[in-house]
This record gives C-alpha cells, structure tokens and sequence, in this order.
C-alpha cells in the first residue's frame, strides 16, 4: 500500500500548525497607505565636498535618523534604496510641513569671517564669496573656517532677564572649539563697528547670523571653551528647528525630495475594510459556485480554499513582509486564482471517470491530480514571473503586490495540490461515497462539456474570421491610443494629486473655480469617489498644497487631506520607463518559457495574443480617459499571467491530444482541445470575477481602476486563448517544419483513455 496518502496527510497538519502559530503569534506590519502617514523618498546628489553614492548616502541615513528622532514621531522607519535614495516612513504624520523643514533640507552649516561690505558691481576674489546677510546687506566672506561637524550639541534657549530673547546654545568638539576661537580671535583684531570684525554663520548658503564678536574677546585669543551661542532674529520655534539641524549633523551631499506620499488614517481603515468586505464576499460566492458545480468536491476545495488565506496570511507575516493597499488586491485576488487548480483536476478527474468508470473513483481522482499537473505548473510559474517582474521593475505599494500575488500563487499550489488532495482522497474512499458517485460531481462531464460534444462546433474553421476580429480590436485599441492619447497618471508624469473629504457635500464647477481663484488656474480638479474631491496639478510645494485645502474649505467647509503623492519629475520619467521595460521583459520573458515548455509556434502565438490583451485594455483606458498609473502596472502585468494562463491550459490539451494522434490534422486536434478546455475557462473565469467584482464595487476609488482592468483583461484574455492564441497556433504551425511531440506512454489503456478524451463520449474503445 503506498505511503503517499499519509504522507500528505502528515504534511498538511504540520503545514496548517505552522500557519496557525505564525498568524497568531506575529503581528502585520501595515503599509502607510493602511494606516495613515507620510512617505518621503529622498534622493542625494553631488555636494562641493563629496560625490553621492553608497557611502555618502549611508552618510547621509544615518544623519536623517537623528534629525528624525529629534521629531519624536513614532516608530519611524528610514532605509536606504539603491546608491542614491534614502525611504522614510513617518506613521501618523499627516502634515509633512515640518518633516520636510527638518530632514529634507541639507543644512550645510559653516562659519566664515567676514571680509567686509561688497560694493554694488563688485565680483568675489579667490577663495571669497559675495552673500547677503540676515538685513539683506551684499557682504564678503572668506573661506569656510569651521563646519557642522565640528558641533557636538545644540539648543534653542531663552534668557528673559539678559533680554537676549531666543538664541541657540552650540558645543564644539575639541577641534571645533579650536576653530571656533582662532575665526572669533581674528575677527577681535578689528576696530568695532568694522565689517571685520563680524562672523558669518551660513546654512545651506544663506547668512542665518553674521554677528561681531563682543569687545570684551581678545584680538588673537577668541572665544575659547568650546561653547558660544547664535543670536539672531528667532523665534522660538526657529531657534528648536536650527538646534535640531545642527544637533542632528550637517547631511554629507545634498538631498532632494523626489516622492512624497501622505495617507489619512481614515482612508487607511476604509481600505482595509473594503478588502476584507470583498475578500469574504468573494471566497463565499466562488465557494458556493464550485459547490454547485463540483459537489462534494467543491465543498472539500471550498474548506481548502479557506486555509489558502490561513496559508497566505502566515507566510507574509512570518516574512515580515509589509502589507500595503495593492498588496491587500493581491491577496483578494489570489483567492479566485487559488481555484483554477482545483478546477483543472476536477474536470481532468471527470474525464478519466468517464473514459473508465470501472477503475473507480479514487482512481480517476489520483489520475486527475497527475494528468492536471503540467497545465497547472505551467500556469502558475507564468504569473510567478509576472509578479517577480513587478518586484525587481516596480516600486513603493505596487512592489508590494508583487509579493502578495507571488506568496498567494504558491499558497494556492499548497492549497490545492496538497491540502484539497488529502480531502479528496480521503472523501472518495468512504463507502457511502464509492456507492454513490453522483454526489461527487465528478460522475459526469458536466453540461457544458456534454452540450459542446453533442454539437462539436469547428470554431477553428473559421480561424481567418477570429483573427480579422482580434486584428480590428487591435486597430480600434491603438486609435484610442493615438487619438485621445494616455492619461499618465502622476506617478509617471511628476506632479502632485491630493484627495480631500468635505464636511458638506460640494458642487465639482465651484470647486476648480475656488482652486483657479487660489492661483492655480491648471489644476485638474475633480470627482474621486463618491464624496471626495482629487486636485492634480505639476509641482506643488506643501505650502500650496495648505493653500489649495483652504481655498477648498471656503466652500465645503472642513476639509481633510484623504491621500497626497508628490513625484518628482525625473522620477516620473523613471518610473514611466521603468514600466515600459516591465511589460517588455514580461512578454520575453513569457515566451522564452512558453517556447522551452512548448515550442517556438506555441509561444509566438502565446505572446501574440498576450499583446493583444494589453492592447485591449491599455484601449479602452484610453477611450475612457482613466489614468495609466502604477496600480495600471500592476494590473497590466497580472493581465498577462492571466492571459497565458487560460492559453497555456488550452496549448496543454493540444501538445497531449497532438501526441496522442499524431496523424490527425493539427487544426482539428487544436479545435478538440480548445472545446475540451472550454469548461475550465469558464468556470475559473466565473470564480475570479466574483472576486473582481466584489473589489470594483467595495474596493473603493483607490482599487475601482484595478479591478475593472482585471474584469477587462479576464474577458479578452478568456476570448483570446481560443479565437487568438489558438489560430495563431495553427497558422504558424503550418509555416513549421516541427512534427508532433512524442508521446510518454503507448499502452493500450492510456489511448483508449485519449480516445474517450478526444471524442467527449465517456466510452471506453
């Protein structure tokens, strides 16, 4: 008796224990877009001092925690991306205002000795600098006599009773404590009143204070014990701020903000709300759909289904992976994929039920696991690829739904290959089912199946027409490219969009009037959702992002900023890029496999028809004016697994039926195997769709374009596996020099077995 049985078994309770003790024991880490707070990506550039690269930007890290600690924000997160970009993830701040004025600046601080007063035309000798100081006076100053690096501590502090007001308390390390007293000591030299006698202190090349040192300093000895203070014109919350900066460090290269992401804490809930809403509705309805289809069966994969989220969840908490909004997609959508394995050995199961019913049910289940192996295999690793691509090519949430889609492909391949196996086999051999095979739901072929075997239309007679249709979907989807053009979204544009909630409902017309009014004639103002308002403009500072929201209150009363991404320019034309390459690489990537695990014709014709979904649905975005963003990314590329999903089950059943009857012509086995697939695409269709539909109408406006990409890129690309894919197959197959494939096995069962599959009957030849 074979071990394997109990060994799955064994296997499947030390899989849902580990799960369980992970889900439990280690809590998610939510993304910002989950719970509210600010994103800033930073990138370093080259300073006068050092060049930026690894180094310096480690540097630089390590200068930008301190300044971030000096916030007080909690649990900050700051990590390096790259040579050259620094992430810092600020949770709860909902005004970036004052983390841009802390971290973003470079606060170069120096101090410099004044040369004197600059004459209007004058230009700066050797080694000086022309600058004007705090009173808006041109003065000279000489060579950098001291940096930020020689400060060891710094703090803003007032002395009402030397009426000083507010100043800033600064120590110096040994060395500059020295530098400190040999500038002081050789501006005392000057006659007081001379510009001399001052000393410049500069941040990021602006006079914050020039002051003269006190007559009381000797000429030659300065201010010496390593401790002086900055007098100027502060307030107080000035004087904490440059205490911050000078206390946290001066930044070793420059840095810019290139991406800027702020999320509500109340956008965050309705997110995680909304998903989890769809993620239940979804699992139930495709539950009950594969109960009424597959029985007994259905129920046993429906209980399976239900620890593929059990699984899912464990593995990304036990990898520490951080689940962001696009990622929570990922996890919904990889419910309605879970089901494409249970439905590729069902149907499998039924045939080998039908072409030998006498063998039993056991051992047309266990034939049903093995004989869907390939197609499953196949289909997964090309969304596997899809979704690593996301991870290495894109970037911020939509790298997160890389991973998401990926840990719930393989938790889906658990679920169904090894968890709803032991079920199954488990089910199948107690004597009240045996005695009645009919509530198994593997018993018969199914209608749908029953009705296309009665008929056995020849769709791939009329393959010239399919492909005359598929080519004027191409030409239509181009023309909407080309004539009303793409609405990149502000991801790959540069740019700033901010969505704001009202206290009272607000007319969209007096909206972008009280915006254009503000002084922002340009900017796109518009309807986001049901009750929000979305303003998108070029570059917008955080000060005329304060200034849209207060001309936005004038009339709809208390506003809040719902979400606010700023991209920067440069980046935009990154990240745009970076997409390009991402779809690209994936159709390579696709057919490079589709050719090694197929043939050269099967992955041309896979490819093809994989373009013509983009095509299709990049079309209809266009038509519509819906944005083409990172989500759209996201989208797109899982739009390919998709598609070579259903067309690699279809080229499946060819390479088994070719193999099996090489001498029948290639465009009636093609024909045969796309009506024997038919069942499965459309019940694992229906399946993902209710998953689809459930994220377009509970997803929110943030996950509505993704799921309606998705709903458009499941249909054409169930249509274009057989009216596409398939007589592109036989087209190019004819231009081919390639015979069948060889066949495994020629024992008299296994073609009887083909046979039965081939004509649909059930019976045994």
């Amino acid at each position: 008796m074979s071990r394997a049985p109990l060994f799955r078994a064994i296997l499947t309770f030390g899989i849902l224990a580990a799960a369980l003790y992970f889900a439990i024991s280690t809590p998610v880490k939510l993304g910002l877009d989950l719970r509210g707070g600010t994103q800033i990506v930073l990138e370093t550039h080259d300073g006068p001092a050092a060049k930026a690269d690894a180094e310096s930007t480690s540097r630089a890290l390590e200068v930008l925690r301190r300044r971030v600690d000096a916030l007080g924000v909690s649990e900050p997160s700051l990590t390096q991306s790259g040579d050259r970009r620094i992430i810092v993830e600020l949770p709860g701040v909902q005004d970036p205002r004052e983390a841009e004025r802390v971290i973003g600046r470079t606060a170069q601080l120096t101090f410099h000795p004044v040369v004197g007063v600059a004459q209007p035309k004058e230009k700066p000798k050797k080694g000086e600098k022309i600058i004007a100081d705090e009173q808006g006076q041109r003065i000279k100053i000489g060579p950098t006599a001291l940096t930020g690096e020689g400060v060891t501590d710094a703090s803003g502090m007032t002395d009402p009773q030397q009426g000083l007001g507010w100043f800033v308390n600064v120590k110096f390390t040994g060395a500059g404590g020295d530098a400190w007293a040999k500038v002081t000591g050789e501006a005392a030299c000057a006659q007081p009143g001379d510009p001399k006698r001052r000393v410049a202190i500069v941040l990021d090349n602006r006079v914050i204070s020039s002051p003269q040192v006190e007559e009381t300093v000797p000429c030659n000895v300065g201010i010496a014990g390593g401790e002086t203070t900055i007098t100027g014109d502060f307030t107080q919350e000035s004087a904490q701020e440059l205490a911050v900066l000078i206390k946290g460090g001066a930044l070793p290269v420059p840095v810019e903000t290139i991406e800027q992401r702020t999320v509500g804490p109340t956008l965050g809930a309705e997110a995680i709300e909304a998903s989890w809403k769809a993620g239940v509705i979804g699992l139930a309805l495709t539950g009950l759909f594969i109960i009424v289809v597959y029985r007994l069966m259905g129920a046993l994969a429906t209980i399976a289904l239900a620890s593929y989220a059990l699984l899912s969840y464990a593995t990304l908490v036990a990898l520490g992976a951080t689940l962001t909004l696009p990622g929570l997609a990922g996890f919904v959508l990889a419910i309605g994929m879970a089901i494409d394995a249970n439905v590729l050995v069902f149907e499998r199961a039924r045939e080998e039920y039908a072409a030998a019913p006498k063998r039993g049910l056991t051992a047309a289940l266990s034939r049903g696991f093995s004989g869907a192996w390939s197609a499953i295999i196949d289909s997964n690793v090309t969304t596997l690829l899809a979704a690593g691509l996301l991870f290495f090519l894109a970037s911020g949430p939509v790298r997160g739904f890389g991973v998401t889609l990926s840990v719930g492909v393989i938790a889906s391949l658990v679920s169904a290959l090894i968890i709803a196996r032991v079920l199954t086999e488990w089910a199948v051999k107690r004597s009240f089912v045996r005695n009645r095979p009919g509530i198994t739901g593997l018993a018969a072929l199914g209608r749908v199946r029953t009705w296309l075997t009665e008929r056995n239309p020849d769709l791939m007679s009329r393959k010239n027409l399919w492909l005359a249709i598929s080519a004027t979907v191409v030409i239509v989807a181009i023309a909407g490219i080309f004539v009303r053009g793409l609405n990149w979204g502000v991801e790959f544009t540069g740019g700033r969009v901010i969505e704001y909630s009202t206290s009272r409902p607000v007319n969209i017309d007096a909206a972008r009037e009280a915006v254009a009014d503000a002084g922002f004639p340009r900017a796109v103002v518009q309807r986001s959702g049901e009750d929000n308002v979305s303003v998108r403009t070029g570059q917008l500072t955080t000060q005329q992002a304060v200034e849209v929201q207060e001309a936005l209150g004038d009339v709809g009363g208390e506003v809040t900023k719902e979400r606010d991404e700023l991209i920067g320019p440069s980046l935009g034309t990154e990240l745009r890029i970076k997409a390009l390459i991402a779809l690209g690489v994936a159709l390579l990537a696709q057919m490079a496999y589709l050719a090694i695990r197929f043939r050269w014709t099967f992955g041309v014709s896979a490819v093809l028809a994989m373009f013509h979904d983009i095509l299709f649905v990049t079309g209809v975005f266009a038509w519509l004016g819906r944005p083409i963003d990172g989500v759209y990314l996201a989208a797109a590329l899982t739009i390919i697994g998709l598609s070579v999903n259903d067309t690699v089950v279809v080229f499946d059943r060819v390479r088994e039926l070719w193999a099996g009857s090489p001498r029948t012509p290639f465009a009636t086995t093609a024909n045969t195997a796309a009506l024997q697939t038919v069942p499965r695409t459309i019940n694992t269709g229906l399946g993902a769709m209710f998953i689809l539909a459930a994220l377009a109408v509970l997803g929110g406006s943030s996950l509505t374009d993704f799921a309606v990409a998705l709903l458009l890129g499941l249909l054409v690309g169930t249509y274009s596996s057989v009216f596409t894919a398939t007589p592109l197959a036989i087209t190019l197959q004819a231009k081919s020099a390639s015979g069948p494939p060889r066949t495994r096995s020629r024992a008299p069962e296994a073609a009887a077995r083909r046979r039965a599959r081939q004509s649909g009957s059930g019976a045994v030849v």
